[in-house]
């Protein structure tokens, strides 16, 4: 499942990087530290590699 806004796109890529070890867990915060802990590393994966190019900044509630 794609990522539906940049803002979405950025925090799955703080978690993904979280989940290989790359960043601390301490490090994320709101969204992404929410993703980090509901979402397997595949998952975050595929909203992270999302083209950011015709996102939106932030998805509509």
């Amino acid at each position: 499942m794609p990522a539906k806004s940049k803002a979405q796109q950025k925090a799955a890529g703080a978690a993904l990087s979280a989940k290989r070890g790359e960043t601390k867990v301490s490090e994320l915060q709101g969204a992404s530290k929410d993703m980090y802990d509901s979402m397997s590393e595949k998952q975050l994966e595929e909203f992270a590699e999302t083209d950011r190019e015709n996102l939106p900044d932030k998805a509509d509630s």
